[in-house]
């Protein structure tokens, strides 16, 4: 304890937390949280249940960003008191607690100081997460709802909003594709690293002899767009075939073809839309992920960057950029980063904080390297 200069430690933490502070540009963001919170109060807010949704969510996203931020400034400004008090009275058992302290403050300051990383042209942007099950049969398809699931527990746990537009299901179990956003600020400059192959090594739950499978999903990632980006879509350019909405088992959601595919014929892209009951309101959500796309599509062509937004991905041997160990021992390690963990089962709860933080900071010194 007495090699801690705690006094050098909490003035470097406060030098950053100001840092952060300019970064995320505070005073906007008590504005615009301002401003949420009256169209929250205002009286006719539900007339539109979608707008109401995406303020409510907008607000309480913003509104966690703070304080998170304003407590960190609290445990700080309160760490240097209990380490004044305890140096001043010479306890021993307080110091080693201000050590404690200190130490997961510090983890907490650089999780915060991630955001300021993310300066991207869409990084600010809520997301768009496509996954496919690609070589591996029903164990990929099994793999592919994994991974669903373990992107949508890590939305719930930072109570991020999670929109899910589409779900392709297998015969035997699993899912074929799913697509959803992510409601966040800056939800697609975080997942955005999560784009790549992901590779699951187990003893196959579907196999009777119980013999070791190899199994590929690809996840995709694009930014939600806003009124003012420019994309133009021209009717003519689209297809569109209507559907009766399925579940599991091909049990329909539905008694009425209101699932909409939305086919982009120049490009082949290809969305489709069942969550809401309305075929309009499908039509709707299927081409706010059609024009996401083609936009990411747009971006990858002018800059040459094909996997900056998106990645093309194969899903099969080759390209991982992750892999899930199961057996014969247990790991989760990012290829990219060289980020491990012994604990998969967390992970697939949505621990992903450290893997995507890591995969943050590799993509700016991939940057740095290429500028």
């Amino acid at each position: 304890m007495a090699g801690i200069d705690f006094d050098q430690e909490i003035k470097q933490l406060q030098a950053t937390m100001k840092t952060i502070g300019q970064v995320l540009d505070l005073d906007k963001m008590r504005d615009e949280i301002a401003d949420l919170g009256e169209q929250v109060a205002a009286p006719d807010l539900w007339d539109d249940v979608e707008g109401a949704t995406r303020i409510t969510g907008r607000l309480s996203a913003l509104q966690g960003e703070m304080d998170r931020y304003t407590s960190l400034e609290s445990r700080i400004e309160d760490l240097g008191l209990m380490v004044e008090m305890a140096q001043d009275e010479g306890d021993a058992d307080t110091l080693a607690d201000s050590e404690a302290e200190l130490a997961r403050i510090k983890k907490s300051v650089e999780s915060l100081e991630i955001r300021t990383l993310l300066s991207g042209e869409y990084d600010e942007r809520e997301a768009i997460v496509t996954i496919r099950s690609g070589a591996g049969g029903v164990d990929a398809a099994d793999f592919a709802e994994m991974l669903m699931r373990m992107y949508t527990r890590w939305a719930e746990q930072h109570k991020y909003g999670v929109e899910v537009y589409d779900v392709s299901y297998a015969e035997e179990a699993g899912i074929k594709s799913a697509e959803f956003a992510i409601h966040a600020p800056y939800a697609y400059g975080t997942l955005s690293v999560e784009a790549g192959t992901h590779r699951l090594v187990r003893i196959s739950p579907f196999d009777n002899q119980g013999r070791r499978q190899t199994s590929f999903a690809a996840v995709e990632v694009v930014p939600v767009l806003e009124q003012t980006d420019e994309i133009e879509v021209d009717e003519n350019d689209i297809r569109t075939d209507v559907f009766r909405s399925g579940g599991p088992g091909g049990q329909s959601v539905n008694t009425t073809d209101s699932a909409v595919r939305l086919t982009h014929i120049p490009t082949g892209i290809v969305v489709s839309c069942q969550n809401e009951k309305s075929q309009l309101q499908n039509k709707a959500s299927a081409m706010v992920v059609l024009k996401a796309k083609l936009l990411a599509k747009k971006k990858e062509e002018e800059a040459a960057l094909k996997k900056d937004l998106k990645g093309d991905v194969a899903a099969s041997w080759g390209d991982q950029m992750r892999n899930y160990v199961l057996n014969p021992y247990q790991i989760v390690k990012d290829l990219r980063t060289g980020h491990e963990s012994g604990n998969p089962s967390a992970v697939f709860d949505g621990d992903l904080d450290d893997f995507m933080e890591a995969g943050i900071r590799w993509r700016r010194g991939a940057e740095k390297v290429d500028a």
